[in-house]
C-alpha cells in the first residue's frame, strides 16, 4: 500500500481525485447531452423546447429565459406533466447534472480502484466522460453521434501511444491498435450481415472499445466483447418479459458495448 509523506494512502487519494473529476466532468453533459440527442438525418439541437437558443455544448441543460419568466402558463403546465414540478420552476430541459455528475464520479472512482497510480489511469480518466455521454445519446435516441465517436477512437489510441512511452504502463499500445481493428472490423461485419440490428455507429464506437480492451491484452478483449453482448442480452430478455418489446424490436447496443468495455478494463486493469 502506498502512502505519501503525509500519511495518506496515495491509492485511496487517487480514487478520489478520480471520483471528483468525474464528478465535475459530468455535471458539464446534459446540455451535450440534449443537443445531440435527436433521430438520425436530424441537425443538433440549437433551441430548447420553448424554442430559446441553447449555446454552447457543455453545461447544465437549463434555459436561463424560461428561468426568467418569459413562458405562458400553458408551457408551464405542459413541461409539469411531462418532467414535473419542479422541472417547470428550474425550466430544466434535460438530464440533471447530479445525475450525471454522479453516475461519471462513480465510474471513474471504480476505474482508478482498479488501476491504482498506473499511467494509462490518465487515458481512462479523459475517456469516460465522452463514454457516459455516448451512452446517454444512445439510450435516448438510438444514435451515436459521428463527432463523438470518431475522435473517441483517435484520441484513445493516440493517449495509449504516449501512455505506452511512460514507465510503469500495464498494457501493450500494439495489441491496442490491433484490437480496434479486429473489434471494428467484427461489428462492421455484423452490421453487413444484419443492419437492422447493429447501427453503423456501434462499428465505429468498436474501434474506441477494441483499443481501450487491447491495450490489457487478447483475454480482456474478448472478455470485454463477450460482456457487452451478454449485457444487451439480459437487457433485450428483460424487455420481452415485461412484454415492453418484441422479437424484432431494436434496442440501441452502443451502452452495453460502452459497459462491456468498461468492465473488461476493470478486469484488465486488476489483473494487471
Amino acid at each position: 500500500m502506498l502512502r505519501t509523506d503525509l500519511g495518506v494512502d496515495l491509492d485511496l487519494l487517487v480514487v478520489l481525485v478520480a471520483a471528483l473529476w468525474g464528478a465535475a466532468t459530468g455535471a458539464l453533459l446534459p446540455r451535450a447531452a440534449y443537443r445531440f440527442s435527436v433521430p438520425s438525418g436530424e441537425a443538433w439541437r440549437d433551441r430548447c423546447p420553448r424554442e430559446h437558443p441553447v449555446r454552447g455544448w457543455l453545461g447544465r441543460a437549463r434555459c436561463g429565459q424560461c428561468a426568467g419568466g418569459e413562458t405562458s402558463f400553458a408551457s408551464r403546465a405542459a413541461d409539469e406533466a411531462v418532467y414535473g414540478p419542479r422541472a417547470a420552476d428550474e425550466a430544466v430541459y434535460g438530464h440533471r447534472a447530479a445525475s450525471l455528475a454522479l453516475v461519471t464520479a462513480l465510474v471513474c472512482a471504480a476505474l482508478a480502484a482498479a488501476t491504482g497510480t498506473r499511467p494509462e489511469l490518465a487515458v481512462w480518466l479523459l475517456l469516460a466522460p465522452p463514454g457516459v455521454l455516448l451512452a446517454v445519446v444512445d439510450l435516448r435516441v438510438r444514435r451515436l453521434p459521428d463527432p463523438l465517436t470518431l475522435p473517441l477512437a483517435g484520441a484513445a489510441l493516440a493517449l495509449l501511444g504516449l501512455t505506452a512511452l511512460l514507465p510503469e504502463h500495464a498494457g501493450e499500445w500494439t495489441t491496442a491498435l490491433l484490437g480496434a481493428l479486429a473489434l471494428g472490423a467484427g461489428y462492421l461485419v455484423l452490421f453487413l450481415i444484419n443492419p437492422a440490428g447493429m447501427g453503423f455507429g456501434d462499428v465505429k464506437l468498436a474501434l474506441t472499445a477494441g483499443a481501450v480492451l487491447g491495450w490489457y491484452g487478447w483475454p480482456t478483449l474478448m472478455l470485454g466483447t463477450f460482456a457487452g453482448f451478454l449485457l444487451g442480452a439480459f437487457y433485450g430478455g428483460a424487455l420481452l418479459v415485461a412484454r415492453r418489446a418484441g422479437r424484432k424490436t431494436a434496442i440501441p447496443f452502443g451502452p452495453f458495448l460502452i459497459a462491456g468495455a468498461f468492465l473488461g478494463v476493470l478486469a484488465g486493469a486488476y489483473a494487471a
